[in-house]
């Protein structure tokens, strides 16, 4: 597999976060500041994530674009789209309960524009566990399957 990437770019509000490899946790600290960096910018009207060339998405990655999908709704009533021709991506994002959040297409009529990479941070350890902790009571409040499944995690990480 390849090393993760995630790779954003904004063009005039409408956003594309494009992941490509295996992406792990370790870039979920530079992916939460871009998270916050997209919604203050006045001109933020949408959102899309290509996952055409992910070949894994960890669950702190799927909770974090959760979040993005929750925050959009409330903040700027929107619904991102997003883009998987993936099988088994797509199954993981059905399991999720993504479809409730996201608009989940697997073809498009145009392409993906090229993204900059989010550089990984070296994070702290304080900062990773609150991020993963985030991320999975994210996913939890989307249905009971992620409570049951993400339950013994958060409390684990609660418990530290």
């Amino acid at each position: 597999m390849r090393p993760g990437q995630i790779l954003v770019a904004d063009h005039g509000g409408v956003y594309v976060i494009k992941m490509v490899g295996d992406v792990r946790l370790t870039l979920c600290i530079s992916f939460d500041q871009f998270i916050d960096t997209m919604f203050s910018q006045n001109d933020f009207c949408e959102v899309m994530f290509d996952l055409s060339e992910a070949e894994a998405i960890d669950s702190t990655t799927l909770g974090l674009m959760a979040k993005i999908a929750l925050q959009g709704k409330d903040e700027r009533n929107i619904t991102p789209v997003v883009y998987s021709n993936n099988d088994s991506i797509n199954r993981l994002l059905y399991t999720m309960g993504f479809q409730e959040i996201f608009n989940i297409v697997n073809d498009l009529e145009a392409p993906v524009t090229p993204a900059q990479p989010l550089e990984a941070e070296a994070p702290e350890e304080q900062q990773v566990k609150e991020k993963v902790l985030e991320a999975h009571k994210i996913l939890m409040g989307l249905n009971r399957e992620n409570r049951e499944t993400f339950r013994n995690l958060v409390k684990m990480l609660e418990e530290r």
